[in-house]
């Protein structure tokens, strides 16, 4: 495997890259189950292992998520990573949520609750725009309002959009 990449041109080099080759697949899981190291945590599906150990693997790269990373957007993402890589049957997740009952639903609820949450700063951020477009910028007392609605009244409004002829009969 190649351990430097150049990106340029017949007289210069714009771009020099040197990294370090890993093969993950030859890596021993047990070498890694329990290191303080994220992403070390996060691949260790990708590590060698018997696959009688895939329920395990899983759960020790799910706790290394959970001890070793603060951030909940960078949680969310990582947590999908891990269930990419390595992709539970569904038999095997139903071992898993048996195995560790409380993790798994704490898991569960942490990224069920963060997709909500993202849901409806996606419906403030529509809603936002289209009252915008409609009557012009909105004063900051109106933004922090649908920054703070919840879902159902976010819906509420936008379907008001469409017939309002006033701002205040849209936020009403």
């Amino acid at each position: 495997m190649p351990e430097a990449l150049r990106l340029g041109g017949d007289q210069h080099d714009y771009l020099h890259f040197h990294y370090l080759r890993c093969a993950l697949a030859e890596l021993d899981y047990d070498a890694f189950r329990d290191s303080d190291n994220l992403v070390a945590r996060l691949t260790l599906p990708s590590m060698n292992y018997p696959p009688e150990r895939r329920v395990e693997v899983y759960a020790q790269a799910v706790r290394g998520l959970t001890a070793l990373e603060p951030d909940p957007e960078k949680r969310l993402k990582y947590l999908d990573f891990i269930d990419i890589y390595a992709d539970l049957s569904a038999e095997e997740r139903l071992q898993y949520s048996q195995d560790d009952p409380a993790e798994a639903e704490t898991m569960s609820r942490f990224a069920e609750r963060f997709r909500e949450e993202g849901m409806q700063q996606g419906e403030a951020r529509v809603l936002e725009r289209l009252l915008t477009l409609k009557f012009g910028a909105l004063p900051a007392d109106i933004q922090l309002r649908i920054a703070e609605a919840d879902e159902p009244t976010l819906l509420a409004w936008s379907e008001r959009v469409l017939s309002a002829a006033r701002l205040e009969d849209v936020l009403h």
